[in-house]
């Protein structure tokens, strides 16, 4: 089993005729991911890989039936993006854009709660079910299939903690990177939650960065629920307050949202705390 996204998943991709659009597409249909169109408002009857393209995301979805969203299309048009693909009944959607306005995610936020969609990110690598499919930009060679679930803020360490583990002979389920801004739309508790609950994920690795209270809240979901080991590993203990670290909610402010405060709540919950991505395979044994 997987979470989110499996072999059966059907992709629409919301900005499929610019150049991102067409090379991520490309990677996915190579990794075996079912993409069955896109959308670019005014090019509909275009074609992109063999695939039809859209004026709208509802045309799309009535015609080929998708049932996941990959936004790629500029941050001052991502969140009416977002808006369309929710109005259109697409269960998850996964918006890869970065620098969205944090008041445009504030109100997609709202939306969100109100809808049946699931959002991951905004300003995320996507996630990979190994050996199924993917959405996003994962290298297609990282994962292979296995037990370990793997949710991360970062896209630069999800993709050398998945090769750690592969080369340690480990596999994986499902890879997820919910993405580093203030305003998220899938959190590290909701990726636990899905975990916890799927048969064939036996230990989960988290990967958390300085700033906000996330990591705060997926260990206290660790000691209440997690019934699976979790090995976790926190980016930025050398980070100086006040200062930002890539993501936008990578920054310490008022002496909250330290890496040590998160590795001391993760510690208290059971977790296994590795001292760099390189050490997580020796803790998973």
């Amino acid at each position: 089993m997987a979470i989110l996204l499996d072999s059966t998943s059907r992709v629409l991709v919301q900005g499929f005729t610019g150049r991102e659009g067409k090379f991520h597409s490309q990677k996915m249909m190579e990794y075996g991911t079912t993409v069955v169109g896109g959308v670019t408002p005014g090019k509909g009857g275009e074609w992109v890989h063999g695939k039809p393209v859209f004026d709208t995301v509802k045309a799309c979805v009535d015609a080929t039936d998708a049932n996941v969203s990959m936004i790629l299309v500029p941050a001052p048009f991502a969140a009416d993006a977002i808006f369309e693909a929710i109005d259109a009944g697409i269960p998850l959607i996964v918006c890869l854009t970065e620098g969205i306005p944090i008041n445009d995610m504030a109100k997609v936020y709202e939306y969100l709660k109100n809808s049946s969609s699931r959002l991951i990110g905004p300003n995320c690598p996507g996630l990979l079910t190994a050996g199924q499919a993917k959405v996003g930009f994962m290298p297609n060679y990282i994962a292979q299939p296995g037990n370990i679930g793997v949710v991360s803020k970062s896209g630069t360490l999800t993709y050398e903690t998945v090769a750690a583990i592969t080369a340690a002979g480990f596999g994986q389920t499902t890879c997820v990177g919910i993405g580093g801004d203030p305003i998220i739309g899938t959190s590290f508790v909701d990726v636990l939650q899905l975990f916890e609950d799927d048969p064939q994920t036996e230990k989960v690795v988290l990967m958390g960065e300085i700033g906000g209270r996330a990591e705060i809240d997926a260990a206290e979901y660790i000691k209440a629920h997690m019934t699976k080991p979790v090995v976790a590993f926190i980016a930025g203990r050398s980070a100086p307050e006040g200062t930002r670290m890539g993501h936008a909610g990578a920054i310490v402010e008022g002496g909250q949202g330290t890496a040590q405060q998160k590795i001391d709540a993760l510690r208290e919950a059971g977790a296994r705390i590795a001292d760099n991505p390189e050490h997580i395979p020796d803790l998973l044994r």
